[in-house]
């Protein structure tokens, strides 16, 4: 496949996609504060899990050369040792490896797919301001237990505008289009049957 840079479209790429997998996101968030993840630091490092498990999915994107073709700033983005620290931090055990890794690194990929996977890592950064107001109240800071939810030097939103910016410049046909939706609701799907698990 060859994905090329093209004009902006009329219609935002990113809102789009926000668009299509808005009721897939919002039932996971739901899900999510539910389990009132910081209630107390018990809750939490359990949501710590979570998210570790789900990094760790798609930790080998960071490495792809295709990716990071597109994504110029995409290895900056990765946030796997970040969620180790935190779970290392509050003296929890990293989870046990359970079956496949979607994204083995080194392994090719469907760009569209795993572009829509990505899309949902960097919006969980960009709405984490909220979470990482709800850490501090339980002690927890960018220094200590709650690294991954801290902001990017540049600002989160500016951080986010970078990486639709490149989404939406990306030249894909429709069925590229639909990849990208259905990987997007594929990575909500995987952070909610993880959060069923724990």
């Amino acid at each position: 496949m060859d994905i090329t840079l093209q004009a902006p479209l009329e219609a935002s790429r990113a809102k789009r996609l926000k668009a299509a997998t808005n009721d897939t996101h919002d039932r996971l968030d739901k899900r999510i504060m539910a389990a009132e993840p910081f209630a107390s630091v018990e809750n939490y490092g359990q949501f710590l899990s979570v998210q570790y498990q789900f990094h760790r999915d798609i930790d080998g994107l960071y490495a792809n050369g295709q990716l990071r073709e597109l994504l110029p700033d995409l290895a900056e983005r990765r946030r796997l040792d970040q969620i180790r620290q935190d779970i290392e931090d509050l003296g929890l055990p990293l989870p046990a490896a359970g079956g496949e890794v979607p994204f083995d690194a080194g392994t090719s990929v469907d760009l569209p797919t795993a572009l829509g996977w990505l899309y949902v890592a960097e919006g969980s950064n960009l709405g984490a301001a909220f979470l990482f107001k709800m850490a501090r109240a339980l002690g927890l800071d960018e220094n200590r237990g709650a690294r991954h939810l801290a902001g990017h030097p540049d600002g989160r939103a500016r951080h986010w505008r970078a990486f639709t910016g490149a989404l939406d410049a990306l030249a894909l046909d429709e069925d590229e289009e639909l990849r990208l939706a259905d990987g997007a609701r594929a990575a909500f799907r995987r952070v909610h049957g993880l959060v069923e698990t724990a």
